[in-house]
Formats: C-alpha cells, sequence, structure tokens
C-alpha cells in the first residue's frame, strides 16, 4: 500500500487555472474520494496522479517515491476509465492480460494472475466472451480486473460508475469497497455522485474551482459542512437566517424569523450574523408546538419516505418524513422538531 501526497499540484491551461496550488495526504489503504461539480479540477488532479496530464507545478509522491517526472505506464497505478476502454476485437481474458503482456510477464504467471483477476471480480466464468456479449455491470467488472491485475499500489477511478443503471451503480459500490478491502490499496475515487461518496469514502475531499473546499469524513462534510457550499452539493438541505444571541463552547442561540434556535456550533461572538443549516430529514413532525411551524404547501409521496414543502416564518422549510403514515400534509399545520446537534451555523 503507497500513501499518496500532493505538494502545491497546480494545472493551467492557457489562462484557465484548473487547479490552484492543492496540498493533500491520501493515508496508504484509504478508499478516497474527490467530489465536486463539473469544471471543479477532480478528474485533473487524477490524471496528474496517473501521470496522463503534467503538472504546471508541483510534486506528487507515492510513498516517499517523487513520481511527479515519472511515465504513467511505470508508476505502479491502476486505471479504471468511465468509458470501460475495453478492446472489442479482444476477449475478456485478452483484455486482462493485454497489461501483464506489455510488461513482458511470463505467459504462464499471465494466465495465473488474468484469472485471479477475474474470480476476484466474479467473471472467471466469462473470460472467453467479448466486451459487446457483456453487460454494463459485467464490462466495468472486467475494466476492474484489468486495473489491478498486475497488482498496483494504487488504484485511480475516474466516475466508473456513470454510465450504470440504479440497480447496478447500488451493486457495484459494494463490490468495489469488497475487491478495494481485499486486496488492501489506495483507491481514489473521482465522482459527482454524493451518495457514491457518503456509501463508501474512508475520507474525501469537495473541490470548487480548482481548491479545496473542505476535507474530512463523510459523516463529518454531510452534518458539519464548513459553508452554505459543501452544504449544498452534500444533498438536500435547509437555512436560516439569524443573528447569534448568545454562544459559549457547546453552542450558541440564534435569533431567526422564527424565534430563536438553538445550534450545536459554539464559540461564536454575539451579534454574528449566520445561517443555520439543518438536513430536512433531521426535521421531524410533532403533535405539540415546537421549534418551527408551518402549512404544508406540497407533499411528494415515495413509498418509503415522503417530501414535504413547510411554508414557515422563515421561509419554505423541506421535511422528509420516513415511513409516511399518509400519501399527502397539505394545506395541514405541521409543528417541527430537532435535536440541537442536527443544526450547525454556517457563518455568512
Amino acid at each position: 500500500m503507497l500513501a499518496i501526497n500532493l505538494r502545491k499540484l497546480r494545472c493551467e491551461f492557457g489562462d484557465v487555472v484548473a487547479v490552484r496550488d492543492i496540498d493533500l495526504q491520501i493515508p496508504a489503504g484509504e478508499l478516497f474520494f474527490m467530489l465536486g461539480p463539473s469544471g471543479c479540477g477532480k478528474t485533473t488532479i487524477l490524471r496528474m496522479i496517473a501521470g496522463f496530464q503534467e503538472p504546471t507545478s508541483g510534486q506528487v509522491f507515492f510513498g516517499n517515491h517523487d513520481v511527479t517526472q515519472v511515465p504513467a505506464e511505470k508508476r505502479n497505478a491502476g486505471m479504471v476509465f468511465q468509458s470501460y476502454a475495453l478492446w472489442p476485437h479482444m476477449s475478456v481474458f485478452d483484455n486482462v492480460a493485454f497489461g501483464l503482456q506489455v510488461r513482458k510477464v511470463q505467459s504462464t504467471e499471465v494466465k495465473q494472475r488474468v484469472m485471479e483477476a477475474l474470480e476476484m471480480v466474479r467473471m472467471a466464468g466469462l473470460s472467453e466472451r467479448r466486451p459487446n456479449q457483456l453487460s454494463g455491470g459485467q464490462q466495468q467488472r472486467v475494466a476492474l480486473a484489468r486495473a489491478i491485475v498486475f497488482r498496483p499500489g494504487v488504484l485511480l477511478l475516474d466516475e466508473p460508475l456513470s454510465n450504470l443503471d440504479a440497480k447496478l451503480r447500488l451493486e457495484m459500490r459494494s463490490e468495489i469497497r469488497r475487491i478495494c478491502s481485499e486486496i488492501k490499496l489506495t483507491a481514489v475515487y473521482v465522482t459527482h455522485d454524493q451518495k457514491e461518496a457518503l456509501s463508501l469514502a474512508d475520507s474525501m475531499v469537495v473541490l470548487r474551482d480548482g481548491r479545496i473546499e473542505q476535507l474530512g469524513g463523510a459523516r463529518e462534510l454531510y452534518h458539519r459542512p464548513r459553508n452554505r457550499f459543501v452544504a449544498e452539493f452534500l444533498g438536500e438541505t435547509n437555512f436560516i437566517a439569524g443573528v447569534v444571541g448568545s454562544s459559549d463552547s457547546a453552542g450558541c442561540m440564534v435569533e431567526t424569523a422564527a424565534g430563536c434556535l438553538q445550534c450545536s456550533t459554539g464559540g461564536l461572538a454575539s451579534g454574528t450574523h449566520v445561517t443555520i443549516h439543518i438536513r430536512p430529514e433531521s426535521l421531524r413532525i410533532v403533535n405539540e408546538p415546537a421549534m418551527l411551524q408551518g402549512r404544508c404547501r406540497e407533499t411528494v409521496y415515495l413509498g418509503e419516505m415522503a417530501q414535504h414543502q413547510v411554508e414557515t416564518a422563515t421561509g419554505i422549510v423541506k421535511v422528509f418524513e420516513l415511513d409516511p403514515r399518509t400519501t399527502t400534509r397539505k394545506d395541514q399545520t405541521l409543528h417541527l422538531k430537532a435535536d440541537c446537534d442536527a443544526l450547525t451555523a454556517l457563518v455568512d
């Protein structure tokens, strides 16, 4: 397993700065996610780690070894592309074997290692098929096998599930986690899909305009975002404007149009203008007066959940009701409650 260390990594395309002096340490053995909107620089960073894109400045380290000037084919990094990039005229076996043959591995060892890799991705029984005889999920498994067959220290995945339907994406998420755990390598996974990142990542970074907005664990970023951009990018949320009334190290009281709300964010000065961030699933519908109340303007019933739009004194608030007992609450007055630690104050 190899740690990955990026030092002041920068990439410019003419007048466009795609990546802005990124400093990032990825621990050995982690499944690490880079996510952000299109154009944020995540794929460019991955390509610089892989060796497909030369940095304008900065360094890439695998462990203690500076690989910035090392060609891609000599970096001991396996790559899984969004498009799978399988050769249509080759069998599954030959597609997976190609990298070993380029490295001049003995034919007897090639066969053994290819079959081991196909066993790992549960494709050994289809080794003689051509890619056009496989489903999208099966093709992705072959692409994974080809990336791990030469036993890389680093696995790089560039939006590998984006071409699959929803059911296959769920299946392949579990498979990628299983494979990374079994072969014990460092994996860097680029995606714009928040659910993939939240369900798989050991840690993650959210990028915007070539810069790091926040780095940390999935739960930390989801429930304790640093700013509005991270909060909105990682899922649906509510924002309530207010001013800090009182505060200590454990939390603060925020004065809003709906009254005084208690937040878990501490250490803020009285009078600070903030925006309260609260996820829709953190709000509960209760029968007695609570922190927020308002009239339900719309309900979308989804079976396991109902999504409500509730008009309150602070504006429209989204509420996700799990296991709803009715298909609609339209025009009902709803009382909404949440635990204090579900409310985070973001400084404006």
